[in-house]
């Protein structure tokens, strides 16, 4: 959800993800199907995610809390909104380090993928200014961004830059991923607001609504992995908890 997803209630013992997640990859290499079904989740939730980010800043209603802060630094700097979405997920993904975390396939492409399909999206739309076209556009890009989340996470590829961030900090610090979360979103969306971003009724409905309609779509998307006995099982690990409940 790195470009990440607010949600609040306690979560699991996220310490172990990463190994966990290496092992299952590792115990069970899944069928050239289940790969390719996986890859193509990934690239197109990622996609999902970035158009539906495009229509929350069409809307002008109210963003996600990163996304707040993008378009104050894209208000600040003059660039697009992607482009900057596409820098913060860089300089993020450097803080992994000191943090010793891992990324995978999905948070090196979150990186660039999110911001592309951000801006793209931006290109084609239509100035919008009547609010009957607006508050729709604010719908639609919320629910989008559930299926766009469902997908990407059902990929497991590994988390979003953003989303690693605060599992990075749950482990060193020790707190509960509720408080890494909301200080981490109140601290950026204070920021994006004071440089500029839309801070307004789509970012309280995002908020309330993301957790639930991330969580039906995982379920919906979710790839089954190989057993060691050939069979196969739905995978649906700590890790996907981790960000979807923390």
């Amino acid at each position: 959800m790195e470009e990440g997803s607010p949600q609040a209630t306690e979560c699991h013992e996220s310490v172990h993800w990463h190994h966990r997640t290496t092992r299952e990859h590792n115990v069970s290499s899944p069928p050239p199907r289940h790969l390719t079904r996986r890859l193509l989740q990934l690239y197109a939730g990622l996609a999902l995610y970035g158009a539906s980010s495009g229509l929350l800043v069409e809307a002008g209603l109210g963003l996600e809390p990163w996304g707040v802060l993008h378009q104050g630094l894209a208000e600040l700097s003059g660039l697009t909104i992607g482009v900057v979405s596409i820098i913060v997920g860089a300089v993020v993904l450097l803080l992994w380090i000191p943090l010793r975390q891992r990324p995978g396939l999905g948070t090196v492409s979150n990186v660039f993928v999110v911001g592309i399909a951000m801006d793209g999206t931006l290109a084609l739309l239509p100035d919008v200014h009547a609010l009957s076209v607006r508050v729709p556009l604010m719908v639609a890009g919320i629910l989008l961004n559930g299926v766009a989340t469902g997908l990407y996470i059902a990929a497991r590829f590994g988390p979003g830059p953003r989303d690693g961030l605060m599992t990075g900090f749950h482990r060193r610090t020790g707190r509960s991923i509720r408080l890494v979360r909301t200080t981490l979103e109140v601290a950026v969306v204070a920021t994006g607001f004071v440089l500029g971003g839309t801070v307004g009724v789509g970012t309280v409905l995002y908020a309330l609504a993301i957790g639930p309609l991330a969580q039906l779509f995982l379920r919906v998307f979710t790839v089954p992995a190989a057993a060691p006995d050939g069979s196969t099982v739905v995978a649906g690990g700590p890790s996907e908890r981790a960000i979807l409940r923390g």
